[in-house]
């Protein structure tokens, strides 16, 4: 093993025979041994990596596009910088429609900005596994398209490049779940991929997540996975936690790699890095987005969701990928225009539950609620139901993993992936565990242990159900709540069992520098009222700040 580990940096293309030796794939140096070793003192223990880039060889996702760059150039970005990065999506529109950029030139500040710092040892967030080739050829398309169809409307994602977390099948693109057994997992489009495609939108890439979602090893960093390296939080490289699992799509977000990106939650797993990153995340009712070509932990309890910086972007991203999957036994169809009548919503008169231990041990919080009631809102502190527990949760998630993956592997993987059980994992991971499992595979190992039946599970599946809503109901009838305040996913898992939506939102950062968000939680189906809750708690409060050294 060599005594120096480098960081990929940007791998050229050859576009010429002249160029060639220009143009090839090269490394620079990085001294991740000693970035490492320091690392290896920080508070977290979490956050004391083993690795930061990736061992795992692959061609630089920017060899295709280095000649589009090298046209584009540093001059048309900076020119073109303020209509894209922090723009919202009816504002990048509206620059669309009045001429001043187009959906290409969009991608290309994308592009640029995303090598511009993941092609800097110093920068890198290690966010980014793969990108579609076609995307510049793709976006020119919507531009001529858009000259023959005339007006797009404001609220669509129509030409917009989008970010995938690595879970999510995309055709002409691996779809990993970051694990080297899915390497050269080329399955075709997800449900909501061929929704977002329908709707106009680009997928400009693949972007890193915790392996399997996070339900692979044991005390393992958030945002880390064989494929793509450790994701970096923008805000603190190296500092705070990127949250997970959808950690690459916070990231990415954050960082203005894209104009959005889609997450995937079992518990927490978009909530958390949306929290970390101080975006907007919406874990929305289980069936309201089919889950359909997604790598699984959890039947039960998955869903995707809309991950941006504001929160009319994430209401449009879920009109686009909304719509009833016959694949999915959970799927449900509705008619909701999550965009309309947002901005006629004010927070006076609306009722919100706040938790008292929170306000106790959150300064931010209580500051948030103080300004929340000020602008003409009641907050009714309570404390949950002392006799709900989540007895069996874990089980949930391994009894259905062991059976809802192999099922995916089966149907939905490429031939190209040989394995088809847990099982077959865990033993192809021992072959290189230093490469493939270097922080172990724990969960995958527990996963294997459980004997719990199916009929058992039936019976946990339901207590939880009834326990998370108990958790919520009591409070939200008593008081008549319009929704429960949260922070970042403290009560993810209370919501995933129940299947009710959760909606997160920055709301101030701590004396470090660390994003915390309120989380918005009310009743199954009741996504529209969150939207238009967190719209107007956004407006009153606007404290979302771009990362400083990715501004």
């Amino acid at each position: 093993m060599r005594k120096s580990i480098f960081i990929l940096l940007i791998t050229l293309v050859t576009v010429s025979c002249k160029q060639e030796e220009k143009k090839t794939d090269v490394a620079i140096a990085f001294d991740e041994k000693s970035v490492l070793e320091q690392q290896q003192q920080h508070e977290n223990e979490r956050m004391r990596f083993k690795v930061l880039s990736p061992k795992v060889e692959r061609a630089s996702v920017f060899i295709t596009f280095e000649e589009a760059l090298d046209k584009f150039g540093e001059d048309s970005y900076e020119k073109l910088y303020p209509l894209v990065i922090e723009r919202s999506i009816p504002e990048i529109q509206e620059s669309v429609a009045s001429g001043e950029i187009t959906y290409r030139e969009i991608c290309l500040v994308y592009l640029w900005r995303m090598r511009k710092y993941e092609g800097d040892a110093e920068t890198s967030l290690h966010t980014v596994i793969s990108l579609n080739p076609d995307i510049l050829k793709q976006a020119a398309e919507k531009d001529r398209m858009r000259e023959e169809r005339g007006e797009v409307s404001y609220a669509s994602i129509y030409g917009l490049p989008i970010m995938l977390k690595d879970n999510i099948g995309t055709e002409g693109m691996p779809t990993t779940a970051g694990a080297v057994a899915l390497k050269d997992n080329f399955a075709g489009d997800a449900f909501i991929v061929r929704q977002l495609k329908e709707a106009g939108a680009l997928i400009l890439g693949k972007v890193n997540l915790s392996e399997w979602a996070y339900y692979f090893c044991e005390g393992c960093p958030l945002g880390y996975s064989a494929i793509g390296g450790q994701t970096l939080n923008p805000y603190g490289p190296m500092v705070f936690e990127t949250g997970g699992s959808s950690s690459g799509s916070g990231v990415a977000v954050a960082a203005n790699y894209a104009v959005a990106a889609v997450g995937t939650e079992t518990s927490g797993s978009i909530l958390s890095p949306s929290s970390q990153n101080s975006v907007v995340g919406l874990k929305p009712t289980v069936g309201l987005l089919s889950r359909s070509g997604i790598v699984p932990i959890s039947s039960t309890l998955d869903t995707p969701g809309p991950m941006t910086r504001n929160v009319i972007d994430a209401a449009i991203m879920l009109n686009a990928m909304t719509g009833e999957d016959m694949n999915d036994g959970f799927s449900f169809t509705t008619d909701e225009d999550y965009v309309a009548g947002l901005s006629d919503v004010t927070l006076k008169g609306k009722r919100f539950g706040a938790f008292n231990s929170l306000v106790e041990s959150d300064s931010i919080y209580a500051a948030t609620l103080d300004k929340i009631r000020e602008a003409g809102a009641e907050v009714i502190m309570f404390d949950p139901p002392e006799d709900v527990n989540l007895n069996g949760f874990l089980t949930l998630l391994n009894i259905d993993m062991k059976y809802d993956l192999p099922k995916y592997l089966e149907s939905t993987a490429s031939n190209e992936v040989g394995l088809r059980s847990i099982q077959q994992i865990v033993a192809f991971n021992e072959k290189d565990s230093l490469i493939r499992a270097p922080y172990n595979q724990d969960i995958f190992k527990g996963i294997l242990a459980d004997s719990t039946t199916t009929e058992q599970l039936e019976v946990i599946k339901q207590n939880l159900k009834e326990n998370g809503r108990k958790f919520f109901n009591v409070p939200m009838e008593t008081h008549d709540l319009d929704a429960v305040l949260s922070i970042n996913n403290y009560h993810a898992s209370y919501a995933a069992v129940a299947h009710y939506p959760a909606l997160t939102v920055p709301m101030g950062y701590k004396t470090s520098g660390e994003p915390v968000s309120l989380t918005f939680i009310a009743a199954s189906r009741e996504e529209a009222k969150l939207f238009r809750l967190a719209y107007a708690f956004e407006q009153l409060t606007g404290v979302r700040k771009t990362p400083a050294n990715y501004k």
